[in-house]
């Protein structure tokens, strides 16, 4: 009996990449850092009949300054790199504070951006702190018959991205090539934190927090998103909006935390119940929130 057919692509440049993809006579799946498809490999949860290595392709392992001073990461921007460019501890330090919490040294010195965001997995870090931030995805295919250029693009807010666990509006033939964040402003902080069973675990909840305060410390913007929260990554709009328009009292803070877990939908599993992971959800924003309040009234530029 013969084997079945699988090719191994390592491509050099982006189009190359994008043109194996658009062949569709095989099952073709892009290949990022691997923390999550080798997994699903090995187990035979995917069985892809084709891999398009994207480890060599340098444009997309850049960060950069976008025009208006926000932040440009490459899809294939390293989780290590994260914790430790100036640029992201400048542009978007809740990444850099954040990314301390992924996995292990090993695992964040191969995992990538791009390929987090594209797996979509409600237990991931990343996900949820870009959501919080107000990030966009950039998304390309091969062009197709009667479109000019090489490849076609397109841009999505990134809570636009996000349909189910584990599934996304990226279609067939498409990769996620870089992600923007937006620059930091006066008068904003965020912070975030999370519990595991272990360090490195995945977090049997976790929460990112950002907050904008008036010159008379009232609050004029916030952003909440849940890491195991939900079905999805998902941004906690009910509780946020509860902070705005306000002093960010203890009081204040108390309430949005209280309607966060409210309205938040954990699952029961083998590591937590929804009760508890409902508590966990309340003590964690009352603390993230707080934080992100005290670099905000600080004048530090928490991003």
């Amino acid at each position: 009996m013969k084997p079945p057919r699988f090719d191994y692509v390592a491509s050099v440049d982006l189009d190359e990449a994008l043109e194996v993809l658009a062949d569709d006579s095989l099952e073709t799946r892009p290949l990022a850092g691997g923390q999550s498809l080798v997994p699903m490999l090995n187990f035979r949860l995917a069985a892809p009949e084709r891999l398009v290595d994207l480890n060599r392709i340098e444009e997309l392992a850049r960060v950069q300054r976008t025009a208006d001073g926000g932040l440009r990461l490459g899809a294939m921007t390293r989780h290590s790199t994260l914790e430790r460019d100036p640029l992201v501890a400048e542009g978007a330090a809740l990444l850099a504070e954040a990314a301390r919490f992924i996995a292990h040294p090993q695992i964040r010195s191969r995992g990538t951006v791009g390929g987090s965001v594209a797996h979509a997995d409600p237990a991931a870090e990343l996900p949820a702190v870009l959501l919080t931030l107000g990030a966009r995805v950039h998304i390309a295919r091969c062009a197709r018959e009667g479109e000019t250029g090489p490849r076609a693009e397109r841009t999505l807010d990134l809570r636009e991205l996000f349909l189910g666990p584990f599934f996304t509006a990226l279609e067939p033939g498409e990769i996620l090539t870089a992600l923007e964040v937006p620059p930091p402003v006066a008068g904003e902080g965020s912070a975030f934190d999370e519990v595991a069973r272990r360090r490195g675990d995945y977090a049997i909840v976790g929460v990112a927090a950002r907050v904008r305060l008036d010159s008379d410390g009232l609050c004029r913007e916030a952003a909440i998103s849940l890491v195991n929260g939900g079905s999805t990554p998902c941004l906690m709009e009910e509780a946020a909006g509860a902070l705005v328009g306000a002093e960010p009292t203890p009081d204040a803070i108390a309430s949005a935390a209280a309607v966060c877990a409210k309205t938040s939908a954990p699952a029961t599993d083998m590591h937590a119940s929804k009760a508890y992971r409902r508590h966990l959800i309340r003590v964690l924003t009352g603390r993230v929130v707080s934080r992100a309040v005290g670099h905000a009234r600080e004048g530090c530029h928490r991003r």
